[in-house]
């Protein structure tokens, strides 16, 4: 299994992250981590492969436990998750050696093409000796990746939290969820909630239906269609 800490000081952000990379076949979740200082006390103490590293840090940016980490000749694997969009990161990043620069918000199979791309480097190096030039060009391009476009959603409407609402309501089972539940699961306004569960109906990907109760309005419920 391929160890993986997340770094991002948003707890939602963290919990969508960690269940992208469960969902993954090779890979465990080993620690979280929501500041640059808890950030390398995790790698010291929980020796991961892999950091999924935010620029945007409370005590620190996530370029400064890069460079800390690298003066401390830790050879842990990054990959950059971040908005940080400007010149300077992404030099930093690349003088660092992150193998990868995912700049939210992302579609998740962006995500999940470069961690199988990773996986598949790190199984190319477990079984190499001495390379020749084919093996090297093999294992470069598979490091770079090329991940596939993004898919366009809604002004106003985050993958992110999107991905948030669809793990609730997957959760949730063949019940599903109303918006006020939703909301309560995920810490969003309920408002919001039910924005992004239309959304998620628009998509093809939830069905809503009216229950009705012994008094008062029929009531909202949302059912993710992989769940029913």
């Amino acid at each position: 299994m391929i160890g993986v800490l997340i770094v991002d000081d948003d707890f939602m952000v963290a919990r969508v992250h960690a269940g992208f990379v469960t969902a993954l076949d090779g890979f465990e979740v080993v620690g979280t981590a929501a500041s640059g200082a808890d950030a390398l006390a995790a790698v010291d103490r929980l020796a991961p492969d892999l950091v999924l590293l935010d620029v945007y840090l409370p005590d620190m940016t996530g370029l400064d436990v890069l460079r800390r980490l690298r003066a401390a000749g830790s050879s842990v694997d990054v990959m950059v998750i971040s908005a940080a969009r400007d010149v300077d990161s992404i030099r930093s990043a690349l003088h660092g050696g992150v193998l990868h620069y995912l700049v939210k918000p992302f579609d998740r199979r962006a995500f999940e093409e470069r961690m199988r791309h990773y996986a598949r480097v790190r199984a190319d190096l477990d079984v190499l000796d001495q390379a020749a030039q084919a093996d090297v060009d093999r294992v470069f391009a598979g490091a770079r990746g090329t991940a596939a476009a993004p898919v366009a959603t809604p002004k106003g409407i985050a993958p992110e939290t999107l991905e948030l609402v669809r793990t609730a309501l997957g959760e949730a089972g063949a019940d599903g969820l109303s918006a006020s539940e939703c909301s309560e699961r995920t810490g969003l306004a309920r408002v919001s909630a039910r924005r992004y569960l239309e959304q998620l109906v628009a998509q093809g990907e939830a069905d809503v239906r009216q229950r009705y109760g012994s008094a008062g309005r029929p009531e909202r419920r949302f059912t993710l269609r992989s769940a029913r």
